[in-house]
């Protein structure tokens, strides 16, 4: 990367997008400066401490290790040098709703008997998908995560059209490309389950994620030592390491293009003057609220028809005694959860019969609850602008902790001496979320790759986006590419 030396960037938001960026640009010379509208950095990825119990309020899945490593390799480090990994086993466990239950591991004969449990020729089955799932993988992380393709022309050079296969699968949907290989529901939705956090429904999301499987199957799950906070600590030690500082409680209110540089303004009506700004506020946020008309790039009306990624009803909860079997990570799974995602993404309603994830970390570590305590958050997918007042959290609390005793064996309801609830609403206060989305801009067959709003801002020099709304996309490891693609193109600009 260049020199920008004597170049101000400003970063609006800290995200894993803006502090991934920060460090890139950091590292090139750049002057950099992160403001952050909470009270602490990490986006999303926030924490909340209470008596005794600390959450990661946000992602809870270390996945695709390899991203981590690419990252840190960068800045000739490595994640060791910042925390510490544990792989989780099993990485997960799945409760169907019939009283059937299933782990998930590593282990690929044993994962191939249990799917050759459930239909014969599914164990054959299960190896070629994932030899396809690693294929993808490899593919689409060099040819397409990796290497930022925002234009079309970027998609028929050679290279992307040998990747071909990876290029078609765009076209397709994950439900069609499950179907080919098992007819069993549940193994359907075992391969599935990854789409929620994409924040798609398998009807609607390309086919071309089914290299979730390899990074599930095959590269592991883990949990970072103190949580996924530690990794924001790790990102922002790095960037201070390089020079970057840091300023929370900070919300801007504007930016503004002027004749040289740009003028930030924040809430409490400190202004900055920087030469380039990049955005990882909330994409649709940010150009509706914080520009000026003239200086968007897209309307009202693109923003209205957009697909949010799903929302979420959170339940943080430190819970007396253990809460044993629920493992580390585990989901429930009602045996047709086709009506759940018709909530999502068709006919918007609390859902009647809902699949969830519950997170209990304290089963890993010992330091996220008191003695003799559990810590666990429960999170279940709603569709993004769903009315959710009191009345309708107090009867859905009810219904969930009733469906955890029901099908984990877990009552958890006598138990509970710290509670706090997330939900549509708060993603909208505290991350500025367009719809109180949970994740961003779905990855859906019209929103994948270049069909996702630009890195560079088409409508005003030297004003870049970065995070989930952008190319690759959705998640931490996304992101930290994400904030490498937006400082790749700010440097490219500047020489």
């Amino acid at each position: 990367m260049s020199h920008l030396s004597g170049t101000e960037v400003l970063v609006v938001g800290g995200g894993f997008g803006g502090l991934s960026a920060a460090c890139y640009l950091a590292d090139a010379g750049a002057d950099v400066h992160v403001l952050e509208k909470n009270e602490q950095l990490g986006g999303r990825a926030s924490r909340l401490e209470a008596d005794g119990f600390r959450f990661d309020m946000g992602p809870s899945w270390y996945l695709m290790p390899d991203v981590f490593e690419r990252f840190f390799a960068y800045f000739g480090r490595e994640p060791g040098d910042y925390y510490d990994l544990q792989r989780l086993d099993p990485h997960y466990r799945i409760f169907f709703k019939d009283g059937d239950r299933l782990d998930v591991n590593g282990d690929h004969d044993e994962m191939r008997e249990k799917f050759e449990a459930y239909e014969p020729g599914a164990g054959e089955a299960f190896d070629e998908y994932l030899a396809t799932s690693e294929r993808h993988y490899e593919t689409a992380m060099n040819k397409f995560v990796y290497e930022d393709r925002s234009s079309l022309r970027d998609w028929v050079d050679l290279d992307v059209l040998t990747a071909a296969p990876v290029g078609l699968q765009l076209v397709g949907s994950m439900q069609g490309h499950v179907e080919d290989y098992f007819e069993h529901p549940k193994l359907q939705q075992i391969m599935q389950y990854t789409l929620v956090f994409l924040g798609g429904s398998p009807a609607n999301t390309p086919a071309l994620y089914n290299m979730m499987s390899h990074v599930d199957f095959n590269l592991g799950v883990y949990y970072p030592e103190g949580g996924i906070g530690a990794v924001v600590d790790a990102l922002v030690e790095l960037g201070e390491e390089m020079g970057v500082t840091y300023q929370t409680d900070a919300e801007v209110t504007e930016i503004d293009r002027r004749k040289d540089g740009f003028l930030v303004e924040t809430v409490d009506g400190e202004q900055f003057h920087p030469d380039r700004v990049v955005v990882n506020a909330d994409y649709g946020h940010a150009e509706r609220e914080l520009l000026p008309q003239h200086e968007r790039q897209y309307d009202d009306d693109y923003w209205e028809s957009r697909t949010y990624a799903p929302s979420a009803f959170l339940l943080y909860m430190g819970v007396e005694g253990d809460v044993d079997p629920l493992a580390h990570h585990t989901l429930v799974l009602p045996t047709d959860w086709g009506p759940h995602f018709e909530s999502i993404f068709d006919d918007p309603a609390w859902p009647e019969n809902p699949a969830y994830y519950c997170c209990v970390p304290s089963q890993t570590d010992d330091t996220v609850a008191p003695d003799g305590h559990s810590n666990l958050f429960v999170l279940v997918p709603i569709a993004p602008g769903l009315h959710d007042g009191e009345a309708i959290r107090e009867e859905y609390r009810e219904k969930i902790l009733a469906d955890i005793a029901a099908n984990t064996g877990v009552d958890l309801r006598d138990r509970i001496v710290f509670e706090e609830q997330f939900a549509v609403s708060e993603f909208g206060e505290r991350y500025n979320a367009s719809e109180g989305t949970a994740l961003g801009l779905a990855h859906t067959l019209r929103q994948t790759a270049l069909l996702r709003p630009n890195n560079r801002s088409s409508a005003v020099d030297g004003l870049y986006f970065t995070g989930s709304f952008t190319t690759p996309g959705i998640g931490m490891p996304m992101c930290l590419i994400s904030g490498e693609h937006t400082a790749e193109a700010l440097i490219e600009d500047c020489e």
